[in-house]
């Protein structure tokens, strides 16, 4: 009667750590794509990061002009420049 406990015992506290051990199998699998995946996107590129940069860089200045100027910038001329 004790070895029968024993092991329901057993199989009580191996099932969580089974069905743990299951979810860290499947998501580690997933993970391993997403990092592939996000490898793979256009953002990774030094070419397109200089280009992102260089963007917000020119948004940047446009915003402190703005903040810096009474007149509404909003209404200027498209190619504007100082």
């Amino acid at each position: 009667m004790a070895a029968a406990r024993w092991a329901l015992a057993l199989a009580r506290g191996a099932a969580p750590v089974a069905l743990g051990l299951l979810l860290w199998v499947a998501v580690a699998g997933g993970e391993q794509e997403r990092l592939d995946t996000l490898k793979a996107l256009p953002e990774a590129n030094p070419e397109v990061l200089a280009q992102r940069r260089r963007h917000n860089e020119l948004i940047m200045a446009a915003l402190r002009e703005a903040a810096e100027t009474d007149e509404n910038v909003a209404r200027r001329p498209v190619p504007w420049r100082k």
